[in-house]
């Protein structure tokens, strides 16, 4: 390898991607193009960057398989900072692979970070661990071992586990500087902000107050009886039941919730059921079998009673009964959670995140979009979404979980 390619690599390697480009800027061959590439996506052209890393890899020919390799895995990072979730694992295996078996055991572990993070992205939180505990963090050089360092906090912040998140981030910080790339540090502080700012409501007897997700992590482990709205469940102390896939009783069970320990009118719980307006007879037959099969189904957690004008709660256990809702009431607040990241995502990458059907998000943005709540731009396979983050709350999504396994 010449001089400037080696320079370019090492200016690459501080985060300085103008100095890189201005030793590579204007050759063609194939280890000048894979350079440029990773310049470009580190300035944030993230299709040039991609198209660069392509040309290279073609350059480059089947017998420079290390090459290819890399290429293969910047292009990798590049597809995950543009939120394409698509990629091949298997692909991404094999380079790791061959990166190991050439002996570039820095950039195989980046090759196996990037799928880590692509699993936390996606709710695959056992996956993700396991991938963790087989990477030996103690060889890894400063930058690498940052990134390490946020995906174990990322997934102790996806479990609500906010102490091993804060020590986790903070040894993040502590090689980010060591790192000396400006970049990384900005991702630390970024992460970090999460534990600092609001990730859910706590609504109780009619009054509500933000929670930090430490404050989220105290009140699961509580002995309240909780309905909780980021996971549409209904808990305490001991048992859990799981209303995700079922939207009307969920609706009931908070409804009987937030009004605890008062009742809710029979006409009450028909609007925030049923949304209906106009009630007839059909409505409240249907709202007495709607309650009863609830009734059945948190039988272990609570009772429910008819009064003179509607319904009640009763906790079988707990003195108390506490609502755990997002930040803000949205219709779509998972996909709103994905975007706030402040990364543009495409709609096939939205899906796979949330577990649900293309259509299904591409419905959700299309309505998102006519309410002045995202923005798109590109044209078709490079259509892609973002809006801006909500200010004042924590924008990753830590707690929409009737898709994120546990």
């Amino acid at each position: 390898m010449d001089s400037m390619i080696t320079s370019a690599a090492r200016a690459l390697a501080r985060g300085d991607a103008l100095g890189a480009l201005k030793r590579v800027s204007l050759r063609e061959d194939a280890p000048a193009l894979a350079l440029r590439g990773i310049a470009m996506a580190q300035l944030g052209d993230l299709a040039r960057a991609k198209t660069l890393l392509r040309n290279a890899a073609r350059a480059f020919g089947p017998k420079e398989s290390l090459a290819r390799a890399r290429c293969l895995v910047a292009e990798a990072e590049i597809a995950l900072a543009s939120r394409d979730l698509g990629w091949s694992a298997k692909a991404l295996d094999a380079a790791g692979a061959t990166l190991q078996r050439h002996g570039d055991h820095w950039n195989a572990a980046h090759a196996r970070h990037l799928e880590i993070r692509r699993l936390l992205l996606t709710g695959r939180l056992n996956e993700a661990e396991q991938m963790l505990l087989a990477v030996k963090a103690e060889s890894l050089p400063p930058p690498l071992r940052t990134i390490h360092e946020l995906a174990v906090a990322g997934l102790a912040m996806r479990r609500l586990r906010t102490q091993p998140a804060r020590a986790a981030l903070m040894r993040a910080e502590r090689y980010a500087r060591q790192a000396g790339i400006p970049a990384l540090m900005a991702e630390v502080e970024s992460a970090a902000l999460v534990l600092r700012t609001p990730a859910a409501r706590q609504i109780v007897k009619g009054s509500e107050r933000p929670l930090l997700l430490g404050e989220v992590e105290a009140l699961l482990a509580s002995t309240a009886l909780i309905v909780d709205a980021c996971r549409y469940v209904v808990r305490d102390a001991s048992t859990a039941v799981s209303l995700a896939g079922r939207p009307v009783l969920f609706a009931l069970a908070r409804a009987l919730a937030e009004a605890w320990p008062c009742d809710v009118a029979r006409d009450e719980l028909l609007a925030k059921a049923f949304g209906a307006r106009l009630l007839d007879e059909s409505h409240r037959a249907r709202l007495r079998v709607e309650v009863g099969r609830l009734r059945r189904v948190i039988r272990p957690l609570a009772d429910i009673s008819a009064t003179s004008r509607g319904f009640i709660l009763a906790p079988r256990n707990a003195a108390e009964v506490v609502v755990l809702a997002r930040p803000v009431d949205e219709e779509h607040a998972a996909v709103l959670a994905l975007l706030a990241d402040g990364e543009s995502w495409s709609s096939s990458a939205l899906a796979l995140a949330l577990g649900t059907s293309q259509r299904t998000v591409q419905r959700a943005l299309d309505s998102l979009a006519e309410a002045g709540k995202t923005q798109s731009f590109g044209r078709g396979r490079a259509l892609r979404w973002t809006t801006p983050p909500m200010p004042g709350f924590a924008t990753t999504l830590l707690l929409t979980s009737p898709f994120v396994s546990e």
